[in-house]
């Protein structure tokens, strides 16, 4: 079995404050992503306790690149909307550092999960409705997969506390040069 990937630009969730900490929705449930598959609730449960059994943690990468680790997710959980993540990126790691000011100037707008499919069912056009995945790592990414979902970037300079918005110019953009 092979490690897939979905790509999730969470629409409301994802912040960075202080340059470091970062929070957001790696996934949302019951979105239909640009391959066809949604991921069902719950499809997340049985991965996430049986990583927290054996003490271990799901991974936080730079671009889906297991050599190229930039920081720790300190909690990985389900909710009703999606799979919820925060952590701090490490800006002590030279690509730690990259990845903040990348996220702080808007160039890094998305989460990317790598995980095995357990449980699955196909539609009738050929998408997937996942139902149990065996979650690895959540990346910081630049392309999403589930284009409706994005998230805003909280500046780290103290004066400046308010949420900025990101352009859907970004997703129009991929859009576009899939289209030809």
């Amino acid at each position: 079995m092979t490690l897939e990937h979905k790509f999730c630009q969470p629409e409301t969730g994802l912040t960075v404050t202080d340059g470091s900490e970062i929070s957001g929705y790696a996934s949302l449930f019951e979105m239909k992503d640009q391959g066809g598959d949604r991921v069902a609730r719950g499809a997340y449960a049985a991965s996430l306790a049986a990583l927290a059994s054996k003490g271990r943690t799901v991974k936080m990468l730079w671009q889906h690149d297991p050599a190229q680790p930039i920081g720790v997710w300190d909690e990985v959980r389900e909710d009703a909307r999606g799979l919820w993540v925060k952590g701090r990126i490490l800006t002590d790691v030279a690509r730690g550092r990259e990845a903040a000011a990348l996220i702080e100037a808007g160039a890094i707008d998305g989460l990317f999960i790598g995980y095995r499919t357990l449980r699955a069912t196909k539609d009738d056009k050929g998408g997937r409705l996942l139902s149990e995945l065996e979650l690895w790592e959540v990346s910081l990414v630049t392309f999403p997969m589930l284009p409706d979902a994005r998230f805003a970037a909280k500046a780290d300079d103290p004066g400046e506390q308010a949420l900025r918005a990101l352009a859907l110019v970004f997703t129009d953009a991929v859009s576009a040069m899939r289209q030809g």
